[in-house]
């Protein structure tokens, strides 16, 4: 481990900090996720992905990195309201679907351990940025479904919510408050800027122009592979 991790003892406390050797693991598993986004098929199953779908799958990630880094509160430990950055990681679900979707958010997982990681062991760092950042990409399902961008977006947060929780359970039990079950600390702790966000992202979402503009991106998104589709009818 100390080959990706590098141990921090600071008032008793082990943390880890990122080693080259991990940005350099980080930066592999980046380029992977890439290659299994290109490697997918559409969301039509009509073949491989665009490059313009790979470009917009790209700016979505952009975006949300972007985004994450707005933040409009910060709690003390760990976790945050941000400017919907947890939206356009779910977008891209709704744009191409759950296999594109999982691997986009897989790879936004990896982007946020470079931001401004809290490691403490190997099971919490892949509870709370693989598998946490990762359920946003559950968006993916319901591309196809009346209301899809909504529902997605619920359900992908819903999933990051889960692990955070479950995360603040096994690896943060000591900061519940006595008398406090670790279980309802960590999911009104996690819930309160995951539903924060959340409430923030649908007011926006229901305004009919942005909600309009955002479909009218998805018809764009796919233009390409739908005049494919036509064109083989």
């Amino acid at each position: 481990m100390s080959l990706f991790l590098e141990k921090v003892v600071e008032d008793g406390y082990v943390t880890y900090n990122i080693t080259r050797g991990g940005y350099f693991l980080i930066v592999v598993l980046l380029l992977a996720a890439v290659a299994l986004v290109s490697y997918f098929t559409n969301a039509d199953g009509k073949g491989k992905m665009s490059i313009k779908q790979i470009t917009f799958s790209a700016l979505c990630l952009a975006l949300a990195f972007v985004m994450s880094n707005i933040k409009l509160f910060k709690l003390p430990m760990g976790g945050s309201v941000t400017l919907f950055s947890m939206f356009f990681v779910c977008y891209i679900g709704y744009l191409y679907g759950p296999r594109v979707s999982l691997s986009a958010a897989f790879a936004y997982g990896l982007l946020q351990m470079i931001i401004d990681p809290y490691i403490i062991s190997v099971p919490q760092l892949l509870c709370d940025y693989i598998l946490a950042f990762g359920a946003l990409g559950l968006a993916g399902f319901f591309f196809e479904k009346k209301q899809g961008m909504i529902i997605g977006y619920l359900v992908g947060i819903f999933g990051r919510f889960v692990f955070s929780t479950l995360s603040g359970v096994i690896f943060f039990a000591d900061y519940a408050p006595e008398g406090m079950s670790p279980l309802a600390y960590s999911a009104a702790y996690n819930g309160s800027y995951i539903a924060i966000e959340a409430a923030l992202t649908i007011i926006v979402l229901l305004i009919p122009a942005v909600h309009t503009a955002l479909n009218r991106i998805k018809v764009e998104a796919n233009e390409k592979s739908l005049r494919k589709e036509l064109k083989m009818g």
